[in-house]
């Protein structure tokens, strides 16, 4: 099986990277073919769809329309030498397209999953992504120039940042509080996610870990 990391490069406040949703797309595809020798990890698709945070410097949107069509290709390539392929989609901005993409490839036959942390923390450059990126690469980390953003809940902040940006609801492009972030808690996260993704994998593939 071939397991596709699905990013994004765009603005996570003032103390992490742009490639935030990459970095951990990528961390979490390899933490779980090193348990599973029958997947491989492909490239990572490092742009997708973030037009919200568009008003930000540094962020590289290519829309919802062009992610779709990009991950539909790349799935029809894959499936050509893979018998499946698992995109593996850490940017929310990306739902719609991943899945309208994964609906394509299936109705052509074709043995393709979609799969996201489910991480229940703050939304964006807040503690829970704070924390990942401070396991993961901590020397990416501005710990210095972490503050809060905007702390509303996201299901509040949704309607407005969907018709204006991410900017008209955070000055800073924070939505949560990297506040209290630590690696260990990004480690903890990080665990946890790749055994539910791991069970994901067995439960399609029909057999445990070899």
């Amino acid at each position: 099986m071939l397991l596709v990391p699905v990013g994004a490069t765009e603005q996570h406040g003032p103390h992490l990277p742009l490639t935030v949703d990459t970095d951990i797309a990528v961390c979490l595809a390899r933490l779980a073919a090193e348990r599973r020798p029958d997947a491989l990890v492909a490239p990572p698709v490092a742009f997708g769809s973030s037009g919200e945070h568009q008003a930000f410097p540094g962020t590289l949107s290519i829309g919802r329309r062009a992610t779709e069509l990009l991950l539909i290709e790349l799935v029809r390539s894959a499936t050509e030498s893979v018998p499946r392929v698992l995109l593996v989609s850490t940017h929310g901005g990306n739902a719609d397209a991943v899945n309208r993409a994964v609906r394509v490839v299936r109705s052509e036959g074709r043995d393709a999953k979609a799969w996201t942390p489910g991480w229940t923390g703050d939304a964006h450059a807040g503690r829970t992504e704070t924390s990942v990126m401070l396991s993961i690469a901590p020397e990416r980390v501005d710990v210095s120039a972490a503050t809060g953003g905007a702390t509303a809940p996201i299901e509040e902040l949704l309607p407005q940042l969907e018709r204006q940006g991410v900017r008209r609801v955070s000055a800073n492009g924070v939505l949560g509080d990297p506040a209290g972030a630590s690696a260990d808690e990004g480690s903890r996260l990080l665990a946890e996610a790749t055994g539910r993704l791991l069970v994901l994998l067995e439960r399609w593939i029909g057999r445990p870990v070899p």
